[in-house]
């Protein structure tokens, strides 16, 4: 596989990484429509662990298959498809070598009670992720929960052994917990110091929320306002994040979050383009509709992230 001087460039920010764990990453980047741009689309779908079924996949019964989203993210050109153990090891076969896999190796569900610590257990091995050709194992932490330290020491050790058997490591940074209200969840300074943990955690690819304009934290605003740091927009916002991921040296992606129009996904698209994010990691708002609209949205995804619309 030849790479492209943008998927190089980004390879390099990755100093000290094993050839091993660059390979992956390389084949995600290379993959797909968006192959070779620098730019990503990853289809995840782990919300029937996070959700439960009937919420998750009523919506389009054929998504209740798990090989309906292995298929849909072929046929779109995505770069990746993310799920957890069971649903990769329902397609790993028929599907081996058709698309790079992120095995998601913890999970959370909606019946833990509301008041318990927001934390997720871990479901899936690195052994796993190796057994099933996975190019990537992916990990959710949650900053602002009581249980976060923990979850921070456990991808910790993930991570170093993905590494050393050449396993690439996503992190899904996800703000949520007793030290947050609703606000605070989605806050610019919160997504921000979301994207720097992960960073600082060794994730190669990052995933996170886009973000609104609120600051929750008193400290940090009194820094927004005093250097002037400009958050009006959602690419502006997007470009700060970039900032706090290493100033854009690990590669970014922003999840598409609840089921909603087309046009407010292809203006999320847009700004995660113009705020120089590597791309979107979208589930719900492409599996829950059918698929031959999932494929057309998709497809003019495809077209922003190229600079084509």
């Amino acid at each position: 596989m030849k790479t492209t001087r943008n998927v190089q460039k980004i390879l390099g920010h990755y100093e000290g990484e094993t050839p091993g764990v660059k390979a992956n990453l390389a084949r995600m980047l290379m993959t797909g429509k968006l192959g070779g741009t620098g730019k990503m689309i990853i289809l995840p779908v782990d919300q029937g662990f996070e959700h439960g079924p009937a919420r998750s996949f009523a919506p389009n019964p054929a998504a209740y298959d798990p090989q309906y989203h292995y298929q849909l993210a072929i046929d779109a050109g995505l770069n990746a498809f993310a799920a957890p153990l069971g649903m990769i090891e329902a397609g790993a076969d028929t599907f081996a070598g058709q698309i790079p896999t992120i095995l998601k190796v913890n999970s959370a569900n909606a019946l833990i009670p509301e008041a318990a610590p927001k934390t997720q257990a871990i479901t899936a091995s690195v052994d796993d992720a190796l057994r099933l050709g996975c190019s990537a194992i992916g990990f959710t932490i949650y900053p602002g929960s009581s249980a976060a330290l923990d979850m921070f020491g456990d991808i910790a050790e993930m991570r170093r052994e993905a590494a050393a058997k050449g396993i690439a490591t996503v992190i899904w940074s996800y703000p949520r917990g007793e030290a947050l209200d609703k606000d605070g969840e989605t806050a610019i300074d919160i997504a921000a110091y979301a994207a720097q943990i992960a960073a600082l955690l060794g994730a190669h690819i990052i995933k996170i929320k886009l973000s609104t304009d609120h600051l929750s934290l008193p400290e940090a605003k009194k820094v927004y306002q005093d250097k002037g740091i400009d958050i009006a927009t959602q690419a502006a916002r997007v470009r700060h994040c970039m900032q706090s991921a290493f100033n854009g040296r690990r590669i970014t992606v922003f999840s598409g979050g609840a089921a909603k129009g087309a046009d407010a996904v292809y203006d999320d698209a847009r700004a995660i383009r113009d705020g120089g994010g590597n791309g979107s990691i979208i589930g719900r708002n492409s599996f829950q509709r059918d698929r031959a609209d999932a494929l057309a949205m998709l497809a003019r995804l495809v077209e922003i992230y190229r600079g084509r619309d």
